[in-house]
């Protein structure tokens, strides 16, 4: 089966579950379902790709297993996130920026979301059509990442749900455990996740394309969806305490923290 074929599938199962979900958001004003859908959607597809492909069955058996897993985990915090919780702030903040012409816009966005889906699938698609049998350097290296990547980041988000549920924190920034060490730990190793289908894609002809992956969630989490709109947030909420935290802590990579030459 060509990957392209997979490929296209997956953008119009995206585009059609996108439209949906936008209608749900037009009664529920909650924006962050998009988050939700996003997650499934691409997780869906390592796993589907994986039983609907027709290479090397060890590729198969781990893309299903890792984007599974991966989609599960990331499902479930949202899902909680989203039933407990107001809109997102990301998605609030663009709400009352756009006004009147929100519901529009975001109807684009909705629909970025699956280009995004159908980028992200690429390297998904690759792994479940690649006929060559998997190095074991290959399968060690795929899981090795893949299983840090979550472990890591449940390890940071149960210490930062730890920080906001203590009241003496209120307005303080979290600089204890991962968070020592980058701005956003949590958002680096979800980028670690999408190293692992690297070595799973790899091979001819196509196999450089696997890299579109990590290669677009650096740019997202960095530049465009992630960190600013966040940093931004946090800026408003906790102001010179935050600051300081950007003066000696790295925003993604993580690195031991700098000193604060301003105290």
């Amino acid at each position: 089966m060509s990957p392209w074929v997979l490929v296209g599938g997956a953008w119009a199962v995206s585009a059609a579950v996108m439209l949906a979900l936008w209608l749900v958001q037009l009664r529920t004003r909650n924006a962050g379902i998009v988050d939700l859908g996003w997650t499934l959607l691409t997780g869906g597809a390592g796993v589907a790709f994986a039983v609907l492909g027709d290479g090397d069955m060890s590729r198969r058996v781990l893309l299903g297993g890792i984007a599974g897993l991966w989609g599960l985990r990331l499902a479930a915090h949202l899902a909680h996130r989203i039933a407990g919780e107001a809109e997102d702030g990301r998605y609030a903040d663009l709400r009352r920026r756009f006004g009147a012409t929100a519901n529009r816009w975001f109807f684009v966005f909705f629909q970025v979301q699956a280009l995004f889906v159908l980028a992200l699938s690429i390297p998904f698609a690759l792994a479940a059509t690649q006929p060559a049998s998997l190095p074991p350097w290959a399968a060690v290296t795929a899981v090795s990442l893949a299983a840090a990547a979550v472990v890591a980041e449940l390890v940071a988000d149960r210490q930062l749900a730890r920080h906001r549920g203590s009241a003496a924190n209120r307005g303080k920034t979290c600089r204890t455990g991962l968070w020592r060490y980058s701005r956003h730990p949590n958002y680096f190793f979800e980028w670690v996740h999408w190293l692992a289908y690297v070595p799973l894609a790899w091979g001819p002809p196509w196999g450089w394309l696997s890299l579109l992956g990590p290669a677009l969630m650096l740019l997202l989490i960095t530049k465009v969806t992630g960190i600013p709109p966040t940093e931004e947030r946090a800026l408003r909420s906790r102001g010179d305490d935050y600051r300081a935290y950007q003066r000696t802590t790295n925003a993604f990579f993580p690195w031991f923290p700098r000193t604060d030459e301003r105290t």
